[in-house]
Formats: structure tokens, C-alpha cells, sequence
């Protein structure tokens, strides 16, 4: 009689969150598809998710995996985002979902989905300035975006979008580069990865920085979900 080989248990189908400052990004591991709605400066976090559930109504998924624009712990937000509205500290979405929920910084869960090895620093150049750093295969979030630059500018009004607007691309581009060296000089990372929705706007890319898509959000999300070592794609 032969033997009965045993099933490999099948992963669950996660439904990735992508928070951002002007939009929030959704999609699952089995649907592959993107659908997003925009967010801004009133977005409550009770919104947010009334919201994820009225567009993916008609999609089925077992868990769920959230990238949040600010310091987590514990699942839940620390702290009040910069860009959206209030109520979003200490929120419960494990809660509000009914589904087991992760949720981490919305530049770590993108820097997970970049990863490629090594010690590798993560920034997102979107409406403000993400950053996250995997160091062989560990996890550091960081907030790098609200510490001093120079004459008495931050690093995120420095090169986020409203510096962008302001200065225009050609100066804009200036700083980014400036930033970066400093960052390089700073933490000494093997690489850095950027993203975020204003890549598209840099001409071409320094010695060891390397352009990442942004759907690496939702790979990111995936991950989270995923038994094994962080950045490796055949993690099961």
C-alpha cells in the first residue's frame, strides 16, 4: 500500500494595506490586482478601514497586513500620523477587521518587500520621507524623516513632496543626493533602496542606491505572513 504523503499547509491570503499621506493602497496575495482611494489630512483611522472594506467587499482573505505612516508597537499605532486626521493611536484594526492582523511601519513593510540581502536602508520619497533598515535579515523601523537637516529644516521638508513643489526638480534632486551621502556616511549601509512615489522624478541614482517598485509595499505585506528568514523570496 503506498504511502500517503502529508499536505503542505497553504499559506493564508493576505490582504496588504498600504497607508499613504495621499492615498491608501490595497491588495491580496492571491487577487494580485491594486485598488486605492484617496486619504489626506481628514482620515480617521475608523474611515480607513469602513473604507478597505467597502472596496474589497467582493475579495476573500484570511488575515491582514497594514504598512501605518508612523511608529507602531504592538500591532497598533503609537502615535498620530503627520499627514492624515486623528484616531488613529493605539486603534485596534485586529479589532475592526475580525482577521489576525500585523501591522508595522509603512517603510519597513516596503523595505521588507525590497529587500535583497546584506545590510540594506530603505527610503520612501513620497509626501513626506520614509525610512526603515534590515541588517541581515533584521528588522530596524526608523523615523528619520523629523530630525534636523539644516537651517532649521528637517530631513522630510528637505526633500518631501512639499520641498519638491517649492524648490522644483532640479534643486529638489540636490538635496536628495545631498541627504543620501550624509545617510551613506551616517549608518553605512551595503546599499540603499528607495521608493515612494517621487522616484520617478530623480534623473539617475548615486553609487549603491538602487530604485525598488513600489507594489514592494504589498510584497512586504506578504512577508509579514510568512514562516522563514526576511528577504528571501522562497520563505515558506
Amino acid at each position: 500500500m503506498a504511502k500517503k504523503t502529508a499536505k503542505r499547509p497553504s499559506r493564508p491570503t493576505v490582504l496588504a494595506i498600504d497607508i499613504g499621506g495621499s492615498r491608501v493602497k490595497v491588495m491580496t496575495s492571491s487577487e494580485r490586482i491594486r485598488r486605492a482611494f484617496a486619504s489626506g489630512p481628514d482620515l480617521s483611522a475608523k474611515v480607513m478601514v469602513r473604507n478597505v472594506k467597502a472596496l474589497t467587499k467582493d475579495w476573500s482573505y484570511d488575515v491582514v497586513a497594514i504598512g501605518y505612516p508612523g511608529p507602531v508597537i504592538n500591532n497598533r499605532p503609537l502615535s498620530e500620523p503627520h499627514n492624515l486626521g486623528r484616531g488613529w493611536a493605539g486603534f485596534n484594526f485586529e479589532k475592526a477587521f475580525g482577521r489576525p492582523t500585523k501591522v508595522v511601519n509603512d517603510a519597513l513593510m516596503q523595505a521588507i518587500g525590497s529587500y535583497q540581502g546584506g545590510r540594506m536602508l530603505f527610503l520612501g520619497l513620497g509626501t513626506g520621507l520614509g525610512s526603515a533598515m534590515i541588517a541581515d535579515g533584521v528588522l530596524e523601523p526608523m523615523e528619520l524623516a523629523h530630525l534636523p537637516y539644516r537651517n532649521g529644516k528637517t530631513f522630510e521638508q528637505c526633500v518631501g513632496a512639499a520641498a519638491l513643489k517649492r524648490v522644483g526638480r532640479k534643486k529638489w534632486q540636490r538635496d536628495v543626493d545631498d541627504v543620501l551621502k550624509r545617510l551613506f556616511a551616517a549608518l553605512e549601509p551595503d546599499y540603499i533602496m528607495l521608493g515612494g512615489g517621487n522616484v520617478d522624478k530623480l534623473d539617475k541614482l548615486p553609487r549603491n542606491v538602487r530604485l525598488g517598485a513600489n507594489t514592494n509595499a504589498f510584497e512586504g505585506g506578504f512577508r509579514l505572513w510568512r514562516k522563514g528568514k526576511v528577504g528571501s523570496r522562497r520563505a515558506s
